[in-house]
């Protein structure tokens, strides 16, 4: 019998993220035992029962033979966690992430792990649903969607190979980028959608009639704020963590606003209909490849 890739890994966090990711290692018979570490003994026995984890963690003594750790923790949790796993690592045990950016991420990172800084391989799985907690976890999660790394210059090439092939065994396609160029590419193609979606929900919320505006919502409506049903505190981490590219998207996204308000006021119907084609012809060819 062929042994696992990997003999254990331990999850901080075995929600969508945490917990997908371990179904999928179980499903690809890549992961001999998991560790589930979390706030919730509600969550963790879920996971346990779901068949996520084999065991629920009560010592960090465990990290010290673990192959793999991976924080799957909220972003804006992840800086006060390094610091408590850091002394427990093994030489030979790399940490990875699940986080939506990677500035905060990787500042934490040298912060924290002092001289295993090394040791974790920064990644963030494009891969999501508006549903949280150990319930939503599944082991198709990452099949086809794309993980980002965004390794330290001192990590060595093999600790990335091994976590870039954990990512693979998920099923997901591996890429890399810098930790700057990560921020500044999803503040625009995900964490600026998310912050529309809210203020969207919350503007119709604060209006009198607002049931009666939702009573007609229809597929439109129900596509642009799909994901305005996903985690309040995991987005309020990812919008300040983020916050400098954040902010310059959300400057141009006004600029463009403005532009569109400009032609509505002035009954500019040809500027409108240049906005949208554009608009639509970039779509089309994005959704076609």
């Amino acid at each position: 019998m062929t042994a696992p890739f990997f003999n254990k890994i331990v999850i901080f966090g075995v929600g969508l993220i945490g917990g997908s990711f371990a179904l999928a290692l179980r499903e690809a018979e890549a992961v001999g035992e998991v560790v589930g570490f979390g706030r919730s003994a509600a969550t963790l026995a879920q996971a346990r029962q779901l068949g996520i984890i084999d065991r629920i963690g009560d010592d960090l003594a465990e990290l010290c033979d673990a192959d793999l750790v991976l924080l799957a923790t909220p972003v804006g949790q992840m800086s006060e966690l390094m610091a408590r796993i850091a002394p427990h690592l093994g030489e030979h045990t790399l940490v990875t992430d699940g986080g939506s950016t990677k500035g905060d991420v990787v500042a934490a990172v040298y912060e924290n792990m002092g001289d295993k800084a090394a040791q974790f391989v920064p990644a963030h799985p494009i891969a999501g649903a508006e549903n949280s907690g150990a319930a939503a976890a599944r082991a198709d999660l990452y099949a086809g969607k794309k993980v980002v790394l965004t390794p330290l210059p001192e990590n060595p090439a093999d600790a990335v190979m091994r976590v870039r092939r954990a990512w693979e065994l998920c099923g997901a396609q591996v890429t890399e980028l810098t930790p700057l160029q990560h921020d500044e590419v999803f503040a625009a193609v995900s964490h600026l959608p998310h912050l529309l979606s809210f203020a969207l929900v919350h503007d119709l919320a604060q209006r009198s009639n607002c049931e009666l505006l939702l009573s007609f919502a229809a597929s439109g409506f129900r596509d642009f704020t799909r994901i305005a049903a996903s985690s309040p505190e995991m987005w309020r981490d990812i919008c300040m963590a983020n916050k400098d590219a954040l902010l310059n998207e959300l400057g141009s996204y006004r600029q463009e606003l403005a532009v569109i308000h400009e032609a509505l006021s002035e009954g500019d119907a040809d500027k409108l209909q240049q906005i949208f084609s554009q608009a639509r012809d970039v779509r089309g060819n994005w959704t076609q490849q």
